[in-house]
């Protein structure tokens, strides 16, 4: 199985490289080259730039099937598309959930859930825009590809290796143990997947030759943020106390607090069909507290800094005072 993979050196990529190695798929990677360039020293590298458009390396060359892990804007799509033509047998795209209209969800919602409206007069990713530029890149793999075109919608994703601060954050702070501050509901669903049950989960679409769309979303058991944060501290090994402190104490964008529950509760039934696994989510964040601690633990950019959070306990928990 030859299978091209559109970045493939940073996360998502990343895992999905490994998964396919791992299962004896022949990988080429395409991109500028500079982010991992020392990763994965065996495998092929095609040196192009979709910023700029330049694809030149696609334009000779065949492989079953194509990998878009950076593919964020229509003309990252089309361009790529152009390229290389029907010398690819399936096209799977990486979108997102941000794809969705959230005032129409309810929980357990499938990937039949109505989505967006397409947006293709701007190509600058904000918040109201990321979802709707995904809507109209999933429109246009599909309409060139057709059934040779796979969706794959995933939730937030977490694992060693993220850039991103979500479950990175609550692993860190239950590992520090004692009262630790949430600026929410402790009732609130939250869904992550692991980066490599994402990877299985694409590489055995590609296998299988599966079109359609899918939602990549876990851990297997529905669990809530107060959950989550009770997990970690058992991977750490530590005890935490949840205190609650008002959401808008927090920073904007705090790590996997979110006001819309159904997009929480999405249905992982089509993804599982398919093949995807369910790391335990304990293992999820013993992972990443072990990848944290060897990077050094370099500072997150969200959620609250020590001080800012124990100055919001003391303000907000009784017992703090006196």
């Amino acid at each position: 199985m030859r299978i091209l993979v559109l970045g493939g050196t940073s996360f998502v990529g990343r895992a999905i490289v490994e998964d396919a190695l791992r299962h004896d798929a022949h990988v080429t990677l395409f991109g500028r080259g500079k982010t991992g360039a020392d990763l994965f020293p065996d495998v092929p590298r095609l040196t192009g730039d979709r910023e700029t458009g330049d694809y030149d390396a696609l334009r000779s060359g065949s492989w079953d099937a194509v990998v878009d892990v950076s593919g964020y804007v229509p003309r990252h799509v089309a361009n790529a598309m152009d390229a290389l033509g029907d010398r690819v047998g399936r096209y799977l795209f990486i979108s997102s959930h941000a794809v969705y209209d959230d005032a129409a969800l309810g929980p357990g919602s499938t990937e039949d859930a109505p989505r967006r409206p397409p947006v293709r007069d701007t190509e600058e990713l904000l918040q109201e825009t990321y979802g709707p530029l995904k809507v109209a890149c999933e429109d246009d793999a599909t309409a060139r590809y057709g059934q040779r075109a796979t969706i794959v919608r995933p939730g937030k994703v977490a694992g060693p290796y993220d850039p991103q601060d979500g479950l990175t954050y609550w692993v860190r702070r239950a590992s520090q143990g004692g009262r630790v501050a949430l600026p929410g509901d402790p009732r609130q669903p939250v869904q992550v997947i692991d980066s490599r049950d994402l990877a299985r989960l694409v590489v055995q679409l590609v296998a299988d030759d599966r079109p359609g769309a899918f939602h990549a979303v876990g851990p297997a058991e529905p669990v809530t943020i107060g959950e989550l944060i009770q997990v970690c501290a058992r991977a750490a090994g530590t005890e935490t106390e949840i205190v609650r402190v008002p959401p808008e104490s927090a920073p904007y964008l705090f790590p996997l607090i979110k006001n819309n529950w159904p997009s929480q509760q999405r249905s992982a039934a089509r993804a599982r069909a398919a093949g995807m696994p369910a790391t335990p989510l304990e293992v999820t964040a013993a992972d990443v507290l072990a990848w944290d601690r060897e990077r050094g633990e370099p500072p997150l950019q969200r959620g609250f800094t020590p001080a800012q959070e124990q100055a919001i306990i003391a303000q907000h928990d009784p017992r703090s005072s006196g």
